[in-house]
Parts: C-alpha cells; structure tokens; sequence
C-alpha cells in the first residue's frame, strides 16, 4: 500500500524530477507533488512524496528528514490526512470576525 510524506523547507527551485530522483534513491516514487501559489505559481517550498510501500517510506523518512538539499535542511515526515489534523484541516478559524482584536 502507498504511503505519503510530507517534505517541508524545500528549496523553492527545487522540482518534481529532482524529488522523484532523490527519493527513488530510496525506493519507487508512485508520486511527487510540489504544492504552489495558486496565483503565482511559485512553489510554497513544500511537497507531498506518494512511496509504493511503508517500508520504502520509512527508509526515506529516516534517510532524508534533516538532509541538506539545494542549502535548505529537509523536514521529512509520514503526511496526516487533514481530517485528522487537530486543527481540522486549516482555513479561519471559527468566529473570526475583522474588527474583533485578539
């Protein structure tokens, strides 16, 4: 079964081959995903990897969280669906209101 990791602190030139080819070194990539602006288009400097098993996953986890790529340190870990997040997925947070000071 595929796992997704996260990979954060990517250099923003960094791209989907680069990821492919870094993370292959560890296993088979089923996919790599580099997340941007959706007005820009510039890369956030964060990715989602998609590995063809855990233990391929973890191998890369371990191998690469805290590696230095293109002078970015990599933050590497198991990706959580947003349903489980704590937050509960991001956006605003319940009763914001603009004229309200917090």
């Amino acid at each position: 079964m595929a796992k997704k990791i996260y990979v954060g602190n990517m250099s923003y030139s960094t791209n989907e081959a680069a990821l492919n080819e870094l993370f292959g070194t560890y296993g088979e990539v089923v996919s790599a995903k580099i997340i941007s602006d959706k007005f820009t288009g510039k890369s956030k400097g964060f990715a989602f990897v998609e590995m063809k098993n855990d233990e391929e996953a973890m191998a890369a986890i371990s191998g690469l969280n805290g590696k230095e790529v293109n002078g970015r340190e990599l933050k590497v870990n198991e990706a959580i669906d947003k349903a489980q997040r704590p937050d509960g997925g991001g956006g605003f947070k319940k009763g914001f209101r603009k004229n309200n000071r917090y």
